[in-house]
């Protein structure tokens, strides 16, 4: 059985190198494993959060995800999308904000850590805290829950929102699930052996402290004018250098071969200078950066592009979201209104207003199907097949599995149909 995996990225900044060897790189690495089902977001709803410049939100949620599919992300193979795409996460925050404790909150270290800082300030405690903070874990909470994610992986920093989501789930389980497991409960995976690189002035590279190596931003020659501005020590050429104390060498190390690894610091060694250093240091990395960046800088020329990958990518997530949504809406009690002895007839009724796949032969010969509404309006129409059982496979794929089929299925949407009511008429149909 495949272990779903879920990663969310907060879109406030443009992504730099520390991101790509400590997160970017090893979650691609992890979601073409064969025993995984990966589940992809921007975490746009939390940046709102940290940041009030809308042109910085939009600049940074499509940087985000032209960084990701541009270092190899398959959205083929995972499930990509936006936070702020999927309605049903929002609806589930609620639901969950509604069974979680204050107290739970009060512990947050975020919160605890805002707090903190005002009163060392001679503030108020919550000076300045706004809800969104507050209750940021709730949302996380809603973000790993809505797909039941049983592994979630995260920095040390991060383990007690996993915590809370654990907590909030259980209760949630206990109030309203009647003996059943409406939620999964997560498990936090730390990634010890991942890389931390220093940044320009040797502490941990982060936006927060302004010493980041960008990625692709500023092209070949911004990548090599940071590396130009690495701290290093006063050594002349030909004296001998210190591997273990050098900036350099985690960078080198993170994009090397153990060999060229070993070499590198044997060349320290022997009084490497370190204008050649940072040199042979660029030249490794654009090696594998280089090639990503001209597909980044495709992207980037092209928004219309990634908003339709984005789009696909939350067509599939809401197939997973809208059943599960509408099971949890009926555990709390959001149900509609059925008078008893007119159950059958009610029943009868909602059936004649569901969407209907029908097959048929055209004069070409070949075999086609659509979906059609209540109403007559097609909402999906297929190409033509060859023959009727291959169309026959791809009906009983859409009615099992709901939009998840529509990845690669050869389909088009009908005329003024938009994906949001696609994914809600197939999910009727699966829950029917």
């Amino acid at each position: 059985m495949k272990q779903r995996i879920l990663t969310g990225v907060t879109a406030t900044g443009i992504p730099h190198l520390g991101n790509y060897v400590g997160a970017i790189r090893p979650a691609i690495a992890a979601s073409q494993q064969a025993d995984t089902e990966s589940f992809f977001f921007m975490a746009d709803y939390h940046a709102l959060i940290k940041c009030d410049d809308p042109d910085r939100i939009e600049r940074s949620r499509l940087a985000l995800a032209a960084t990701w599919l541009a270092a190899g992300l398959d959205p083929a193979r995972v499930v990509f999308y936006r936070q702020s795409d999927i309605p049903e996460i929002t609806e589930l925050n609620w639901l969950l904000t509604c069974v979680t404790a204050k107290g739970l909150m009060n512990r947050a270290h975020a919160y605890k850590a805002a707090t903190d800082a005002n009163t060392d300030a001679g503030e108020e405690p919550d000076h300045g805290v706004t809800m969104g903070l507050f209750c940021y874990p709730v949302l996380m909470a809603a973000d790993i829950l809505m797909f039941n994610a049983q592994r979630v992986p995260v920095g040390r920093d991060q383990i007690q929102h996993i915590e809370m989501a654990r907590d909030v789930a259980q209760r949630f389980n206990h109030l309203f699930g009647q003996g059943k497991e409406l939620f999964v409960l997560p498990e936090a995976v730390v990634e010890e052996h991942v890389a931390l690189l220093p940044g320009l002035d040797g502490r941990k590279m982060s936006k927060s402290y302004d010493n980041t190596i960008p990625l692709f931003e500023g092209g070949a020659k911004g990548l090599k004018e940071a590396i130009a501005r690495v701290v290093t020590d006063s050594r002349l050429p030909g004296e001998p250098k210190d591997p273990d104390s050098s900036h350099l060498v985690p960078l080198y190390e993170a994009f090397a071969t153990a060999e060229e690894s070993a070499r590198y610091r044997a060349a320290l060694r022997e009084g490497l200078g370190w204008g050649e250093a940072k040199q042979q240091l660029f030249d490794l990395i654009e090696r594998e950066i280089g090639p990503k960046r001209a597909h980044y800088e495709a992207l980037m020329a092209d928004p219309d592009q990634i908003e339709a990958i984005l789009q696909a990518g939350a067509v599939r997530a809401r197939s997973y979201a809208t059943p599960l949504l509408a099971t949890l809406r009926e555990a709390v009690g959001l149900r509609r209104f059925r008078t008893i002895s007119r159950q059958n007839a009610a029943v009868t009724t909602e059936k004649s207003l569901l969407p209907v796949f029908k097959q048929y032969r055209e004069a070409d010969g070949r075999f086609y199907f659509k979906l059609t509404s209540h109403d007559g309006r097609v909402l999906l129409q297929s190409q033509g097949f060859e023959q009727g059982r291959e169309a026959g496979q791809w009906v009983g794929r859409l009615k099992q599995e709901g939009a998840a089929a529509l990845a690669g299925a050869p389909v088009s949407l009908g005329e003024g149909v938009s994906n949001d009511e696609l994914v809600t008429a197939l999910a009727a149909l699966n829950q029917e």
